[in-house]
């Protein structure tokens, strides 16, 4: 398998952002590591060997960034304008300089994906830019700002709540239409460690229906737990269907 670890300096973030690569073509998937990760996580934690067979046949390229969840979702005890800007810095680190340089290497749209935290980057992204992707594998998520912010909000903040922008959203808001030419996929399990990723997934699905937006909200048994194993699962039953075999 070919693979490749880069280092990026940002712009918007003022550092150096390292990249791993595994693959050598297909649909490009925009990787986000699990909360506080680096760009290794999905190879340390064995999602890249479970996805070996599409990543050798060429049939998917991984892209996977480190993470700066430290600065911004994770440090309670912070500065929560310091944090809301730190993430906002790190979605224009995504989609102004990453997304560009992905399409130097790979010229296709890249899939957002994303487990635990990386999938709330990954759903927020693609929520916010829906022109720059093909679709989102979204697992075990919280979309819910107020988990992490205790409530606080700012005009910054609200930007990166799906959960708060998406109600607001007018019924003629031209990304609804590009919403539904993309592939929406959003799973949590309803086993162990998922109760918040289960209500704020139910809340984002109703939002679903009543803006008349075309997402797969997949909820799994009660013996599904917030862990790799059934992530390994769910990644290999969603990407037939992101990939077009079914």
């Amino acid at each position: 398998m070919k693979r490749e670890q880069i280092s990026y300096y940002s712009n918007a973030l003022q550092k150096d952002i390292n990249i791993l690569i595994h693959g050598h073509g297909g649909l490009p998937f925009l990787m986000f590591p699990t909360q506080d990760s680096k760009c290794a996580n999905y190879e340390d934690f064995g999602m890249v060997r479970e996805l070996s067979g599409y990543i050798e046949d060429g049939r998917i390229q991984l892209f996977t960034p480190d993470t700066v969840d430290e600065e911004s979702w994770s440090d309670k005890n912070g500065d929560k304008e310091y944090r809301a800007n730190r993430q906002e810095q790190y979605f224009h680190f995504i989609t102004d300089e990453m997304v560009p340089w992905m399409r130097s290497i790979n010229q296709a749209p890249p899939v957002t994906c994303g487990c635990s935290m990386g999938a709330n980057h990954a759903l927020l992204t693609f929520l916010r830019r829906p022109e720059l992707f093909t679709g989102t594998i979204a697992l075990s998520g919280v979309y819910d700002t107020d988990y992490f912010f205790d409530g606080w909000m700012n005009s910054t903040l609200y930007e990166n709540s799906p959960e708060r922008f998406l109600p607001n959203m007018p019924a003629d808001h031209p990304y609804i239409r590009l919403y539904n030419e993309r592939k929406i996929i959003i799973c949590v399990g309803q086993g162990s460690w998922e109760d918040e990723g289960i209500r704020t997934l139910r809340w984002l699905d109703h939002v679903f229906h009543e803006k008349g937006i075309n997402a797969w909200c997949d909820f799994w048994g009660y013996d599904v737990n917030h862990d790799w194993p059934w992530w390994f699962k769910q990644m290999h039953y969603f990407l037939p269907y992101m990939l077009g075999d079914i």
